[in-house]
This record gives C-alpha cells, sequence and structure tokens, in this order.
C-alpha cells in the first residue's frame, strides 16, 4: 500500500529516532532513486567536508532526478542538489534533510550541437566535444564539476566563458513542476552568476552548445594561454593542443583534482575577482600604492566597474601559498594563493575561519571585499 507523504520530513520515531521512514524510501525508490541514509558528504564534494546527509537519494537518470524532485517539493521536504560538488562548501552539522545526488550522465553530439545531462562530468564533456572535431570548449578543460552546473554559475576560465557558448538549457521549473527549455537570455548570465545561482526555483537538468566544426579553437584572448602555445591575441590553435596546455597550465596551479595532491582538494578558486566600481577605484588604487609601491595592477574592464585579481591582492595582502603553516588542516594552496585547501583533516569550520582570515586581510589592506564563489550550505563566512 502507498504511504502518505506529509508536509514535514517523514522520519521514523520509534524505535530509532534517526532511521528512515519506510514510507519515504518507498515513494523515493519508486520514482527511481537509491536510497541511503546517513551518508557523510563529504566524499561527494572536491573539498571534502561536510557532515551527513539524512537521506541521500542518488537519480541515475533524467527521469528519476525529476519525479525525485518533484515528490520532494510536493511534501515540503528540504532538499539539497548536489552533482559533481566541485561549488559547494557543506558545514559539519551535514544536511538534515534529503540530498539529490545527480547523477545523470548521457552526452549526446549531433553535428555541431553538444548536449550533455546536468550529472555528466565536464571535463568529459569537453573531451568528448574536441575528440568529435569540434571547438570552442577547450579553455575550460579540466574544471572539475558536471555540466548541470556550467549554466548556473557561467563557468569560465582561459578567456572563455559559458555564456558565449550556450544554446539552451533545459529545467525543472520546482514552483510548476514543468519542464522546459530556456534561452541563455532569460539566464542573465554575468561574471560567475546567473538567475540560477543561489536560488532553488529551478533544477538544471542538460545544457545544450553549440560549437564549430573543424577542430579548432576560439580564438586565443587569454595572454597566459597564448604565450604558452606561441600565440598572437585573437589566434586559433588546434582545440586538442590547447587543451593539453590549459591542462598542463591548470595542474601547475593545482587545479586539476589529483587525489594524491593536497593542493587539489579545494573549490577551484575560492573567491571571485572582485569588480570596483568607478567611484571606488582611485582610492583602492591608492591603498594598493601606499601598501605595495607604485607597480602594475592587473586591471580589466568589467560591466559595472575595473575588475581586480582577487589571487593578486590576496598575496599582496601578506598571504602566502600554504598559509598558515604546514601543520593547518586548511592552507592556502601551495601552487595558487586562491585555491583553500584540505590537507587531509580539515573540517568546514577550518575551512571557513581560513577563508575570513583572507578575506577580512584583503579588505583591511585595500578597501575591498572578496566574495566566496562555493556556494555555502549550512554556513555562513
Amino acid at each position: 500500500m502507498r504511504c502518505p507523504m506529509s508536509g514535514t520530513l517523514p522520519f521514523a520515531v520509534v524505535p530509532d529516532p534517526r532511521a528512515i521512514d519506510p514510507c519515504l524510501v518507498d515513494d523515493l525508490e519508486r520514482a527511481g532513486a537509491q536510497v541511503s541514509e546517513a551518508v557523510p558528504l563529504a566524499g561527494l564534494t572536491t573539498l571534502r567536508v561536510g557532515g551527513p546527509a539524512r537521506v541521500l537519494a542518488e537519480c541515475p537518470t533524467t527521469a528519476s532526478l525529476i519525479e525525485v524532485v518533484r515528490l520532494l517539493d510536493t511534501a515540503a521536504i528540504p532538499v539539497l542538489l548536489l552533482a559533481g560538488g566541485s561549488n559547494v562548501l557543506i558545514s559539519d552539522d551535514g544536511f538534515d534533510g534529503v540530498v539529490v545526488h545527480i547523477g545523470s550522465n548521457t552526452i549526446r553530439i549531433d553535428d555541431s550541437i553538444v548536449t550533455a545531462d546536468a550529472g555528466a562530468e565536464w571535463d568529459t564533456v569537453v573531451a568528448q566535444s574536441i575528440d568529435a572535431g569540434l571547438g570552442g570548449l577547450e579553455c575550460l578543460s579540466g574544471i572539475p564539476g558536471s555540466a548541470g552546473a556550467t549554466p548556473v554559475q557561467n563557468v569560465g576560465a582561459y578567456g572563455v566563458e559559458i555564456a558565449s557558448l550556450l544554446r539552451s538549457v533545459e529545467l525543472l521549473d520546482r514552483a510548476t513542476g514543468e519542464v522546459r527549455h530556456t534561452e541563455p537570455a532569460e539566464l542573465g548570465l554575468a561574471y560567475r552568476t546567473s538567475v540560477l545561482k543561489h536560488s532553488d526555483r529551478a533544477v538544471v537538468l542538460s545544457a545544450e552548445f553549440e560549437l564549430q566544426r573543424g577542430g579548432s579553437s576560439a580564438p586565443l584572448r587569454y595572454g597566459e594561454l597564448a604565450r604558452v602555445l606561441g600565440a598572437s591575441d585573437g589566434e586559433s590553435r588546434p582545440a586538442a593542443q590547447v587543451r593539453e596546455a590549459v591542462l598542463g597550465l591548470r595542474r601547475g596551479k593545482g587545479m586539476v583534482l589529483d587525489r594524491a595532491d593536497n593542493d587539489t582538494w579545494s573549490a577551484g578558486s575560492f573567491f571571485t575577482n572582485p569588480v570596483v566600481s568607478g567611484e571606488q577605484l582611485p582610492a583602492v588604487l591608492a591603498k594598493i600604492v601606499a601598501r605595495v609601491g607604485d607597480v602594475t595592477i592587473p586591471q580589466f574592464p568589467a560591466p559595472d566597474g575595473t575588475k581586480l585579481s582577487a589571487g593578486w591582492l590576496i598575496e599582496r595582502a601578506g598571504f602566502e601559498k600554504g598559509f598558515p603553516g604546514i601543520d593547518a588542516p586548511a592552507r592556502l594552496s601551495t601552487k595558487h594563493t586562491l585555491a583553500l585547501t584540505n590537507r587531509g583533516s580539515a573540517r568546514a569550520s577550518d575551512i571557513v575561519a581560513l577563508a575570513r582570515s583572507v578575506r577580512d586581510g584583503v579588505a583591511t589592506a585595500f578597501g575591498v571585499l572578496l566574495e566566496p564563489e562555493p556556494v555555502p550550505v549550512g554556513l555562513a563566512l
């Protein structure tokens, strides 16, 4: 007999108050999920921190993902959606609800169109597009996480952003339960953000990208990468060659996942590059000059002002690679000061403490407030 769903978490009270109500298990499994309880979330994130999920529902297909989210939303049960876990910082208390793990991973290539399920590993999407003779995604090689996350925060690297390649996004509207395709113009794509970020209004089910045939890369616009490839600004190179160069640069910064390298136990760049308004910029630049002298300050035009380099500011504020020292469970990467890393035994509280130290130090030195890129769950900086 089908169990009724209540408006609160239907966990059993007798005999074990922490056990999953069999009714909930039945409903989730009927929807296509694999259900388990008290699962540590650290193993599902690239920072490798985070307490347990009260319930973990693993959804191997898009159909199961849709039905599970609809079911939980109808019952008003708290939901945390998790895929690659590369852009999230989960508290040590975990999540006292249902964590829906997105496992749908089909990748389809039709002519110049690449469509990837939300749970597809992003770097696999990039590699398969290049193998198919398509160019455009190569500068986004090596970025950890899933395809579904890329439009959420308009993922970008080495001069390329998802916004320039995205054709449409398939969404589950959580208010209506309807599935629809959305054009990029509706997503409010901007620097490392979109209307989907910090919102629970919709679930990304798949993303569609329009690439270029012929195997050439997108025009090279990032100086460091162009120099490695011996190219001028705006030139193209074979996409496979650019991919290898990008992977090499990322590895040198500890930005390609490696279980044996604690410098990669991170959420990538922890802080976004700050955009300073035209009114604030003179004062900020004056503080930089007063502290470090008359030096060349990395500056880039941005729609709302001038973008500064967060990593550059962190280093000039006095934070060295490996800060605060060899015995600390959470440290800045020994390769890249913009990455906060777990040295093997860190908890979420250790990551938060380090993030606060760096953020406050930069604010004190230069009057610039750094904003975190990972989405916090159950905690705040």
